[in-house]
């Protein structure tokens, strides 16, 4: 079988058909990677997949090319449903479909929560190829718009598969499931195995064949991973020190709450640093704008939850914070997983207090190494002190201004904020950075 892999080097050994050889050229996807080298053929005969890779490491085309070319057979609406744990994944992965299948035609619906329920009606009214939700929304449409079902579809797609088989999504993934025809091919992609994934492969896929391109829990080797442990009242001044320090990269910042990325957020632009929140409690307008800014490159600094650990790909990337330590360690893979990827270096540092070790402990079992700390003299950080403790002070302040952590979901504070910030934050950045 090692054999046979190394001697593909192009889609078209793989058996994708011309038409869509030149969508991938035009995407600048010249040769396979290996999940998609492994995954085509066996979804080409028409089996079912379970598909093991780290993220970065091209999973969507690995479903994608397989559904379209069976698509350009049967040319037929509601072909293909793929379920997505994030609304921005699922933007990401239509964008991915509708560029691979431009010249065909093809027709892409996304339906997600916190955009207009009637104009995603609308879209479905115009019977399209393939449907790209998350879970809830899914369920909403398939109850109240009418006229909509998904009976008649071929394939179904569960990507990010650990995630979507949490409590959160757990019965909506039940009404997904009697909803949709017996006889269809089932693709189940993740970055991790867990044991509710196992007990999905059991229930709704036939004979799968399992693709393991990556060890259980991994990291790519171009990934340079470090950590610090610091104590909790001077997490601050370290994250400012390492963000300074590395002025000229593009870093998230991942926190454990939402409102702590607003707070960091602010702090930051009080220090003159370009840094935008993204969040679950933020509209999904203002998710997708502060998402944009930041792969434009008028911010470098996207301070995060979770919510944006995966598979976001946003190219760029050259740094991952772990601010909070991640409860879940497996979340860890998939934080990290937003830089060094597709054959990129990128660095991971992980910021550890006396209150998260255990936590850390964790991570490293999995990942099963020891990490190397990064190094940092301790008397020249706190010379940010002063400096850092009169940004948290007025980062409180107008949190308390906004309205705190009780906040109305989608109010307008953080977005003048942002507004505010991307008029004037830049000129003074550069001078603040300088005077370092």
């Amino acid at each position: 079988m090692e054999e046979e892999r190394e001697e593909v080097k192009s889609f078209k050994e793989l058996g994708i058909v011309d038409e869509l050889i030149e969508a991938c050229d035009s995407l600048g996807w010249k040769n396979p990677s290996k999940i998609q080298a492994e995954a085509i053929p066996h979804a080409l005969e028409g089996k079912d997949l379970i598909g093991l890779a780290q993220t970065g490491s091209g999973k969507t085309g690995a479903f994608a090319l397989p559904i379209i070319q069976a698509l350009l057979v049967a040319k037929q609406a509601f072909f293909a449903c793929v379920l997505s744990p994030t609304r921005e994944l699922a933007i990401q992965i239509a964008e991915q479909f509708e560029a691979l299948g431009s010249s065909n035609g093809l027709r892409c619906a996304v339906l997600v929560g916190g955009v207009d329920h009637v104009q995603q009606s609308i879209t479905l009214g115009k019977r399209p190829h393939i449907v790209v939700a998350t879970p809830g929304r899914l369920v909403d449409h398939l109850s109240n718009t009418k006229g909509f079902s998904l009976r008649t579809i071929k394939y179904l797609v569960l990507d990010e598969a650990d995630r979507l088989l949490n409590e959160d999504f757990e019965k909506s993934l039940d009404e997904i499931l009697s909803a949709i025809p017996r006889e269809r091919r089932t693709y189940l992609f993740s970055a991790t195995m867990t044991k509710k994934v196992q007990k999905l492969q059991r229930a709704c896929l036939r004979n799968p064949v399992k693709i393991e391109a990556a060890s259980k829990y991994s990291t790519v080797d171009t990934l340079k991973q470090q950590y610090r442990f610091v104590p909790a009242k001077f997490k601050n001044c370290y994250l400012v020190y390492i963000l300074i320090e590395k002025s000229a990269s593009t870093s998230m910042v991942f926190t454990r709450t939402c409102e702590a990325t607003r707070h960091l957020a602010l702090m930051l632009r009080n220090l003159g640093l370009r840094a935008i929140p993204i969040s679950g409690q933020m509209t999904q307008t203002k998710r997708l704008g502060a998402l944009n800014k930041f792969k434009a490159g008028e911010c470098n600094i996207l301070i995060c939850t979770d919510v944006a650990s995966r598979g976001l790909d946003i190219p760029s990337v050259d740094m991952v914070i772990n601010y909070d330590i991640p409860t879940n360690s497996k979340d860890y893979i998939h934080r990290v997983g937003r830089t060094a990827r597709a054959g990129r270096s990128g660095v991971a540092i992980s910021l550890v207090n006396q209150y998260e070790l255990e936590w850390y402990i964790q991570i490293e079992k999995l990942i099963g190494k020891k990490l190397p700390e990064f190094t940092a003299q301790e008397e020249e950080v706190l010379l940010l002190l002063e400096r850092v403790t009169e940004a948290e002070r007025l980062s409180r302040m107008k949190m308390k201004e906004m309205g705190g952590p009780k906040r109305r979901r989608g109010g307008e504070g953080e977005e003048e904020e942002v507004e505010k910030f991307q008029g004037k934050g830049k000129k003074s950045s550069n001078k603040k950075s300088k005077r370092q």
